[in-house]
């Protein structure tokens, strides 16, 4: 092997004195050498670096070092560079020199470098490998091989493995150079070999690289400290060198585990349907469960508003798969399914994959997939969320809803996919099989071969594929296990597609039942690309391989899921050849196919050479240890197999065809590549020496580690096996996915460090952030140079070469991206840019994923008894071997800890998380011609052992086994300190825990440590003597990886499995000095995992020490076992366990609360116990608990020795235990505090007591900062109010709507005197909800809103726009946020002076998008203030869309609540809420803080010792108090009966006391009003929970529980927020605003400055009040119910309690009138939401006056009006008949009209007849009665909605009058011309006359003037009425002149009229032209005209029967006769 050595020797000259390293740095591959530590003037580095290389060393090339000052902390300092050009070296291949450094100004320095070069040229007697890099491709025309050995690194970077994950304790200092990331450590060498000369072109590109990689180095500085890799939680992630892969922490597969899932679709509207005068239903399917809303009668634009749960218990990807279909139907009854409109299709996961999980009223696309032809068919709007467990949705607030009519603008469709989807056709083609296993007992086939003499297949295997929804099957092919198909499955399909995932199946065809063979999934995001260089979806041809149960053949296959695609495939079970195209159709092409049927065709073979040519590859793979191995197998023999395809696999492996064994195989067989080739027979032994396989190791017995564990005793003598196998050459798709795999690891990898850098707030995340992002743009470019040099080998499909392009692409994008984000990282964006980069990680896991498979993965079989017992698999990109260090798997040629385990759901849940297995694995797979290296990665120091059978060629055989002679004795160490949060495994709710250390073949445990979750260790456990083979350097760089595993102890049976860790340990050799910075080594935090959970935290170090000739004595001495009470424990040393200080910890205990039963019997005498560190108190006994839960004794403290480290603090455990008789203690329930942080006290900031620090005035208009200077304070503003005292701040809440925003910003200092007088607009004070009653002399607004009108629903309503209007405010400035930032990154690359215009230029942009998005909203952009629409001022409160607690910190603000735990934790399976393990709550609080503490606080006034720092808290004495619950209303309720509704009715419990307020149900209906309120009497502490829950009620059987919501109202209380009674915003003492809360604000105000200790309220003249050293200004005049004035302070006291959180010290944000939305949740399903309910809570104390009678907020009763329609005329109606004797077309006109929703209350006009222009007179009134809320914009209807209903159903729909015009016929249906539907809020104003009235005024509405006949009152003009036609297309077909009139049921009384033309106030006659007349010329006519017309349908049906009976009459007649002539045979 060619190779450069470098010995370095020494540093001389150095100046100062400190710790040197040194870089040495050849062909873009670097190594560090070790540190060298404080040396002065010389540094001996005596280190030797070898280099393997591919190709001669060139003169020209360099080699380059580099010596840096080492820092710790700080980034390393360049001393100086030395570099050399080899061309001395190449000549001679020796050389020794001494040279002197230069600097980066290139200076010489005095600095001088000592090397020694040696250079072993090509020695052609070396061996069979000797001839350069390649075996034997003497001249390889296809340039493949030229570019890997172009790239050469075949070496390995020490450098550039991740570095160390503990640099900062000094751990190995290995370093990654800033602008030197994994890539650029691996350059591409500039090697002008002899075949290179084709292509010169590359290498400008890579000079380039280089230089831009010197210019990234040069701009880093040196060493930059961000690229320093900081401990991570999990140490072992982190990696130094490179013979060890890291191991994966999480155990279990988490695929294949149902989940529950609840899928909620409103069907809200329907529009546009095409059809004339239809009944539609739509049908919501969702996989296949069907519903249907109710059917809505003859209309094309139903309204619904019908709500659908569905409920599903599936794994993710089976959920995620299913289809949810909408579809319309016409028509459809009991007796016919109706006939299709059209349908929706979309997956689930692509609802699930959208913000927020869910589509929210979204305007779906229906389309008719029996007519292609077809465009859209009609829009239904609707809702659809998809709420996985735990997921929890925000719906947009609910009230009254303007009705979204943009259609275009709101579609249901994903972000990014065009409107107008056409047609495609997806080809799917079958070609062939291979592989395929036995699907049937051989029995049979042995009787027939015995019989007929013919070896047949045991399979019969067919193709079905799967998309969207439709299954499409192949024929089948009998008996074959290599079947060959050549057909293609068609679907069509809209593109792009909203069903993600296409699924294909080999099936074996059965007479019983066909089951899977194998199934695989491919996802069309992957193979295809929507950007605009984007591409269609294409795939292969290319063979998938598809895995699943183990081979052999069961009746039963308990893995039979695995098979169909659950879960992780645990066996190869064959491989498919498919290639995937898609032809977006051109409808317009008249053969094309109309239906969307999926059909099946053939099509023409493909050549061989299609796929890519057959390559040899060769595994190689070596079993270094072999542990952990679960005794439950049992000591049977144990040995271990490798496969490969079924290459390898012995036992269930090749079935091979029947054909090929009657064919003499010859080697260009196809079937050769699926042969096995196990011991092969004689003729291929000559060809190839060597091509035995040998696939499993040896059997051999178990040995006994220790109770749970035995190990396979390896020692020295390591197994290998071999395989060789066929495959098509398709490496480069790997070698790209392993690039973009390790860019993605390595950043994940700096983004954890991040995290935790961030977690642990360590100074400088920001510079570790650059370093990550620095790093990524170097690998992304890196990237683009390697994969541009692909070439045009065999096989590559179109796929290969698109994915290739846009790879590229966004690699190319994403690392410009991150050089950007990088410039912009500061302090304060940390968080944001972290989010960016995570986005860019989950970019690149997806781009690296490779949709098309070649080499199939490698599973490795543990067996026992020839069982297979368990399994990994490996997936084989992992560990590929190429020439280029990149592209390289990253397990390649690596040891890596491989665990086993149980295949399939055996794996699910404790079985899976008991490790089967644990091997040390080493495995290599490449070409075999490339194989000579396959040995390189593994531990030095062994010899091969060969086969004995190999005979000749034994030089090149690969070993079967390896043979250590070299071997290092260590002792290892691990200081195992404590456990925290761990899982609580015992029925107390605790664990009895204690841990296990494995090392290699070793284990110890701890001590058992009972009762607890936390347990503090403190024991180092000592392993001695443990031998590890292989060289010592490496082992110091590479140690074996630690596995730590803790158990809770039962007293009966097996310890039961907590969780595992793994660790790595700090190595020292020999030789090394025990001292800093290394040793001893400091304690890390390593996460505990139980399967893919997390179960606590473990803190522990380990160390590994070399015991060397001296044996132990030199090793750093143990202090012996000091506790004697323990027996042989050692403590952890005192240099590793953490520094302690002294720390108080004050407990206030206020009490228990909700304890629950134990052991059936009552809990009366608790006691809580706290515990930290050892030390604790208990609190009182609680005498009865029944009678007062609450504690006699207040505040307790202790003192105990905690680290100073914080982050070390150990748990404090809270025990709540009860007292029964004789001493007795039972433990109730138990709470770990994890983290004390919270709960510390800081001393108050001594110049913030006078002073609130930036305190915000008026929501951000204007902002005080505490600013030391002097206020900047403009004249005007001081000059105003000359005389007031010093550090007074006025504050006034006029309104004066003249002025504009003000954008003030004040500084103020305590000693100033500014005023500040803040104005605000009317728009301002709107948003503040601080609104005034109007001043008289102010102008009337349009419709001044009546006082008496008013009611509480009115304030709700406003408040419900106010906070509509802050949802969008907050989506505006979240766009204008982001919109900003990509200019930010924009200008980064820009000039200065271009920012500016490019700034105003996009503020345009996006204003003008915002107002034409606001406009079509319907209402002016909300950021103007200009063109805000004046609103009527009604006072306001304010609505939460979520709980009141989530707004207040669950008002925790001194009284916290901590849950009691008890019983096993559930694992994931079910349970995973630990609701169900709470038995109680305690109430209480902490604080701890260092002693001594400052004597300020003590010497306070007012300090009483007795309560340490809980100063002020009031007392827990029991209190009544009047619980007054509003109940607004409830939203999206879960259905509870079977028609998909509910009868909800409320539930109130507290306490004892329930109100049921059951006889008030509201009948069917799922968004219920119930405004009500209850009022319950209450006493804390007994009964403090309220539960409202929301009940089904059911006529027969009980009612069922929809949902619940449960408030702690002590906590509420008791909370300086004063969460008793929310503060309105103004006072008044009458109308719909009366003030609530029996205290007035200035009572209020007074108690709260005195409570809080602060001076005040003075009240003074003129409206002003002050406060501490505030001034609030305020009105000072009360209107009474007579509209009489008087004097008060109250609307100043409110003022001062409205903004009360800005007074200094004791300020917080009072509870203003509210009203909350809590979601309402079942026990039944956990996690999931059932609904909300609006409501709030009053609390009154009984000893305080009674407050006044509850706010009335009962519904409101819709008013009732009359809408009088009158139809004068019709023009231009289209003509439908011709006349029977002339021929001219005319119509017989009349009007239909009805109110939208009471069709059954339609009306007709009467008819003109015969009109022959299409002109109609009518002078017809129709009067449609109707109830309507003006809130909520809706008509209320009750009806029964059948006759078997119990009682009245309400529905609200929106007011819509629909106007249809038809032609009346005497025989057949009449015909319908057209319509007009007129939404009565909102429609176009009608044309003066018949001309001006057009299609536009249908068609453009949005842009047209609208008016609402609420306000008008009167309308009239010219409406259009319109059809559609053929096309679809809307068309003129008539107008009518209507005049609508609408009054309130009281006018209607006064001045009724009649219906028609009758009286009273009758319509005259209409005057009809002579040609109407025609009928009456013959009386025969008039009559056939009257009674005909009016009842034809009773003539008809009359004459039918007659002519029945006729017909009866005659039969019976005639039948005698007939008879008798038969019998008589006539």
């Amino acid at each position: 092997m060619m190779a450069l050595m470098v010995h370095l020797k020494a540093v001389d000259h150095l100046r100062g004195k400190g710790d040197r390293i040194a870089k040495v740095s050849f062909r873009g591959l670097s190594f560090y050498s070790r540190v060298v530590e404080n040396c002065e003037e010389v540094a001996n580095f005596n280190e030797t670096f070898r280099w393997p290389i591919a190709s001669r060393l060139d003169g020209n090339e360099m080699l380059e070092i580099q010596v840096y000052n080492y820092s710790k902390v700080f980034s390393n300092r360049l001393v100086g560079t030395f570099s050399m050009v080899l061309q001395k070296v190449a000549e001679e291949g020796h050389l020794e020199l001494t040279d002197t450094l230069i600097d980066d100004n290139n200076f010489l320095i005095k600095t001088s470098v000592t090397i020694e070069i040696r250079y072993q040229p090509v020695d052609r007697t070396a061996g069979v490998w000797s001839d350069g890099e390649l075996l034997d491709v003497p001249d390889d025309r296809d340039g493949f091989f030229t570019f890997e050995s172009d790239s050469l690194l075949s070496g390995h970077s020490h450098g550039s493995g991740s570095s160390p994950g503990r640099t900062l304790q000094g751990s190995i200092p290995t370093f990654r150079k800033a602008g030197k990331g994994v890539f650029s450590a691996m350059k591409l060498g500039k090697i002008k070999s002899s075949r290179d000369d084709h292509k010169r072109g590359d290498e400008p590109a890579v000079l380039d690289m280089d230089d831009l990689d010197r210019k990234a180095i040069r701009l880093a500085g040196t060493l930059e400290p961000d690229t320093i890799s900081l401990a991570s939680v999990t140490a072992v992630t982190t990696n130094v060198s490179n013979k060890r892969s890291k191991p994966d922490i999480k155990m279990e597969p988490s695929s294949g585990r149902p989940v529950d899932y609840q899928i909620s679709i409103t069907i809200i509207e329907a529009r546009q349907l095409i059809g004339l005068n239809m009944d539609p239903v739509v049908c919501v399917e969702v996989g296949d469960d069907k519903k249907y809303t109710s059917m809505k009668e003859s209309t094309n634009c139903p309204y619904y508003n019908e709500y659908f749960v569905f409920d599903f218990h599936v794994p993710p990807d089976v959920m995620f798969d299913k289809i949810i279909k909408l579809s319309v139907i016409h028509s459809k009854n009991l007796l016919r399914s109706g006939t299709l409109v059209g349908t929706f299709k979309m997956d689930v996961g692509t609802v699930y994959s959208q913000p927020e999980h869910q589509f929210y009223h979204k305007w779906a696309i229906l389309s008719d997939p029996n007519d292609i032809t077809a465009g859209c068919k009609g829009y239904i709007k609707c809702d659809i969320a998809v709420v996985g467990k735990g997921d929890n949705i925000k719906t947009p607030h609910k009230a009254n809803e303007t009705d979204e009519d943009d259609l275009e603008g709101n579609l249901l469709l994903p972000e990014g996919i065009p409107a107008e989807r056409q047609w495609a056709r997806f080809y799917v083609k079958i070609y062939r099989a291979e592989g395929l296993p036995k699907m049937n007992t051989s029995l049979m086939a042995n009787v027939k071969k015995a019989i007929i003499g013919e070896n047949r297949d045991l399979v019969d295997p067919y193709v079905q594929v799967q998309y969207a929804g439709q299954k499409g099957k192949t024929s089948v092919q009998k008996s074959s296990y290599e079947p060959i198909w050549n057909e293609q499955v068609v679907f069509t399909e809209l593109f792009p597609p909203l069903c993600k995932r296409l699924k294909v199946q080999i099936r074996d065809s059965d007479k019983v039942n066909d089951v899977a063979i194998g199934t695989h999934f491919i996802d069309l995001r992957k193979i295809s690309n929507d950007g605009d260089k984007g591409f269609l979806p294409t795939f292969g041809p290319a063979w998938v391989n598809m895995y699943g149960s183990t081979r052999q053949y069961t009746l039963m296959d308990e893995h039979q899921d695995l098979n169909d695609g659950l879960g992780e495939g645990v066996s190869f079970r064959a491989r498919l050849l498919l290639s995937i195209a898609v032809e977006i159709l051109d409808i317009s092409s008249p053969e094309i196919l109309c239906s969307t049927d999926v059909q099946v065709e053939m099509v023409s073979n493909i050549s061989e050479s299609a796929t890519g040519k057959m390559e040899e590859f060769f595994v190689f793979g070596s079993f270094l240890e072999a542990t952990m191995i679960d005794r439950k197998i049992g000591d049977k023999p144990i040995s271990f197999e490798i496969t490969i395809g079924n290459y390898g696999n012995q036992i269930d492996g090749v079935n091979k065809p029947s054909s090929v064994r009657r064919k003499k195989k010859d080697a260009e067989n196809e079937e050769e590549e699926s042969e096995l080739i196990q011991n092969s027979s004689e003729d291929e032994a000559e060809e190839d020496a060597d091509l035995v396989s040998v696939s499993t190791t040896p059997p051999m017995k178990p040995v006994i580690t220790d109770r749970n564990y035995f190990h396979l005793p390896y020692f020295e003598k390591k197994p290998c096996i071999y395989i060789k196998s066929w495959w098509q050459d398709q490496r480069r798709r790997l070698y790209n996915s392993n690039m973009m795999d390790k860019i993605a690891d390595k950043l994940e990898e700096g983004l954890n460090d991040v995290q935790e850098v961030i977690k642990t707030e360590k100074a400088f995340p920001e510079r570790r952030l650059r370093g990550v992002l620095e790093e990524l743009s170097v690998g992304c470019s890196r990237f683009v140079t390697l994969a541009n040099k692909d070439i045009g080998q065999s096989g590559r499909t179109k796929l290969d070469r698109e994915r290739l392009k846009s790879c590229m692409r966004e690699m190319d994008s994403m690392g410009q991206q991150a050089k950007q984000i990088r410039t912009q990282v500061k302090k304060n964006t940390v968080r944001d840019k972290l989010k960016l980069a995570q986005n860019f990680l989950q970019k690149l896991r997806f781009l690296a994923d490779e949709p098309q498979h070649s080499i199939p993965d490698v599973f490795v079989w543990m067996m026992s008894n020839h069982k297979r017992i368990a399994y990994a698999r490996i997936p084989s990109k992992d560990i590929l071997y190429s020439m280029v260090d990149e592209e390289t798997g990253k397990d390649c040629s690596k040891v890596k800890a491989v665990f086993l385990k149980l295949p399939g759901k055996k794996g699910f849940g404790p079985a899976g998380w008991t490790v089967q297995a644990k091997l040390e694995l080493y495995l290599w797979l490449g070409l075999n011609k490339q194989r000579k290296d396959f040995l390189s990665g593994l531990p030095n120091g062994f010899e091969e052992m060969k086969s004995a059978k190999a005979g000749l060629s034994l030089h090149t055989m690969p070993p079967v086994s390896l043979v250590y002679n070299m071997k290092q004795v260590f002792q290892l160490r691990a200081h195992m300190y404590q456990a925290r949060s761990l899982f609580a495994a015992d029925s107390s709710g605790l664990s009895d825990p204690f841990a296990r250390v494995f090392f290699s073949t070793h284990s110890q445990v701890t001590e058992v440590l009972g009762e607890t979750l936390c347990p503090t260790w403190d024991q180092l456990l000592v392993f001695d003597d443990v031998e590890l083979f292989g060289e010592a350097s490496e082992l110091r760089d590479d140690p074996p990886i630690i596995v730590v595993e803790i158990y809770d102890q039962d007293t009966v049976g097996k310890a039961e499995f907590i969780g595992r860790t793994f660790a790595k340990p700090t190595i020292k050799m020999c030789e090394e000095h025990y001292g800093p910075p290394r040793f001893p080594p400091q304690l890390e935090y390593y996460q505990v995992y139980r399967g893919n959970s997390t179960a606590g935290e473990l803190l522990a170090a380990f160390e590994l020490l070399q015991i060397g000739q001296g044996g132990r004595a030199d090793l750093p001495p143990l202090e012996g076992p000091t506790d004697s009470e323990h027996g042989p424990i050692i403590a952890v040393p005192l240099g590793i366990r953490p520094v302690l200080s002294r720390y108080r910890i004050e407990v206030l205990f206020w009490g228990l609360r909700d304890l629950k039963r134990i052991n059936l019997a009552q809990v009366d005498r608790p006691r809580v116990d706290i515990e930290c560190a050892g030390k604790g108190v208990q609190s009182a006994l609680i005498q009865n608990y029944k009678k007062n839960p609450n504690f006699s004794t207040l505040v307790k403290w202790f003192e105990v020795d905690l680290p100073e480290n914080e982050l070390l603090h150990p748990p404090l455990n809270i025990r709540v235990v009860d007292c029964r008789a004789f001493g007795r203690y039972i433990l109730v329930g138990s709470h770990a505090v994890t983290t004390l942080r919270r709960f510390i006290y800081s001393t108050p900031d001594k110049t913030s007591n006078n002073w609130a620090t930036a305190a915000k005035l008026m929501n951000g208009y204007m902002v005080l900062t505490n600013g030391g200077s002097q206020p900047r304070s403009s004249p005007s503003l001081s000059s105003r109010t000359p005389s007031h005292p010093t550090g007074d701040i006025i504050v006034n809440m006029d309104t004066e709507p003249l002025v504009r925003k003000m954008d003030t910003v004040v500084k103020l200092d305590a000693t100033s005197d500014t005023v500040v007088k803040v104005d605000m607009t009317e728009e301002e004070s709107d948003k503040k909800k601080k609104k005034k009653k109007k001043k008289k002399g102010e102008v009337e607004e349009e419709e001044e809103t009546d006082e008496r009108m008013l009611d509480w629903w009115s304030k709700y309503f406003a408040s419900i726009e106010t906070l509509k209007g802050k949802l969008r405010a907050q989506e505006a400035a979240q766009a204008e946020a982001e919109e900003r930032e990509d200019l930010e990154i924009a200008a980064e690359a820009a000039e200065p002076d271009d920012l500016l215009l490019k700034g105003s230029k996009t503020k345009e942009k996006s204003k003008d998008k915002k107002s034409s998005k606001d406009k079509k909203k319907g209402h002016q952009a909300a950021d103007g203030t200009d063109n805000e629409p004046v609103k009527s001022r009604v006072d306001e409160l304010v609505v939460y869309n979520k709980e009141l607690e989530s707004e207040y910190g669950t008002f925790e603000d001194w009284l916290h609540t901590f849950n009691l735990y008890r019983g096993k934790a559930g694992d994931d399976d079910e349970h995973a809420l630990d609701d169900d393990r709470i038995v109680g709550r305690f109430k209480g609080s902490l604080c701890m803080y260092k002693l001594p503490l400052s004597e300020e606080i003590t010497r306070e006034a007012g300090f009483d010792p007795n309560m340490g720092m809980f100063q002020s808290i009031p007392h827990n004495d029991p209190i009544n108090v009047l619980v007054r619950v509003y109940v607004v209303r409830a939203t999206d309720l879960h259905p509870a009966d079977i028609n998909g509704k509910a009868d909800p009715y409320i539930v109130i419990k507290l306490g004892k006391s329930e109100v049921k307020d059951k006889e008030n149900y509201i009948s069917k209906q799922l968004n219920p009003v119930f405004g009500k309120s209850f009022d319950i009497e209450a006493t804390f502490p007994m009964e403090s929970m309220l539960t409202v829950s929301v009940y089904d009620w059911d006529l027969v059987g009980t009612d069922d529980l929809i949902g619940e919501t449960k408030i702690d109202l002590e906590n509420r209380f008791y909370s300086k927020y004063r969460a008793t009674c929310g503060i309105s915003a103004n006072y008044s003492v009458h109308g719909y605003n009366v003030w609530r809360d029996p205290m007035k604000p200035s009572q209020i105000l007074a108690k709260l400055c005195k409570d809080g200790k602060i001076d005040g309220p003075h009240y003074g003249p003129g409206g002003k009040v002050k406060v501490a050293n505030r001034i609030f200004l305020g009105a000072t005049e009360l209107e009474d119910e007579n509209g009489l004035k008087k004097q008060t302070e109250e609307h100043l006291a409110l003022t001062v309690l409205n903004r009360w959180e800005e007074i200094p010290r004791v300020g917080c944000k009072l509870v203003r009138e509210h009203v909350e939305t809590r979601p309402l949740l079942n026990p039944d399903k956990p996690g999931i939401e059932q609904g909300r309910v609006e409501m709030w809570v009053d609390m009154f104390p009984m000893d305080m006056p009674a407050p006044g009678p509850a706010i009335d907020i009962s519904p409101r009763k819709p008013k009732r009006y009359e809408l009088r329609v009158i139809i004068w005329n019709t023009d231009e109606v289209i003509l439908e008949d011709d006349d029977y004797f002339t021929g001219e077309k005319s119509s017989d006109i009349f009007v239909r009209g009805w109110l939208k929703g009471q069709q059954e209350d339609k009306q007709d006009t009467d008819v003109h007849y015969h009109s022959l222009t299409g002109e109609g007179n009518f002078n017809w009134r129709f009067v449609f009665p109707f109830d309507y809320l003006m809130a909520e914009e809706k008509i209320v209807i009750s009806k029964k909605e059948s006759m078997f209903s119990w009682d009245e159903t309400e529905y609200k729909i929106p007011p819509r009058l629909t106007l249809q015009v038809w032609d009346a016929d005497h025989f057949s249906a009449d015909d319908f011309l057209g319509a007009i539907e007129l939404d009565l809020n909102r429609f176009p104003r009608g044309a003066k006359t018949a001309k001006q009235c057009s299609l536009n005024m249908i068609r453009n509405e949005h842009e047209l003037p609208t008016i609402s006949i609420f306000k008008q009152k009167r309308v009239k003009g010219w409406w259009p009425f319109a059809a559609r036609d053929e096309n679809d297309d809307l068309e003129l077909t008539g107008k009518v002149e209507a005049e609508l009139h609408l009054v309130t049921a009281e006018e209607a009384e006064k001045s009724p009229v009649g219906l028609g033309r009758n009286e009273p106030d009758p319509l005259e006659k209409p005057n009809r032209p002579d040609t109407s007349l025609m009928w009456f010329l013959t009386p025969l006519k008039s009559i056939r005209y009257f009674i005909w017309h009016n009842y034809r349908w009773l003539i008809l049906k009359a004459l039918g029967l007659i002519l029945l009976l006729l017909m009866l009459g005659l039969f019976l007649y005639s039948l005698p006769g007939y008879l008798v002539k038969k019998m008589l045979g006539a």
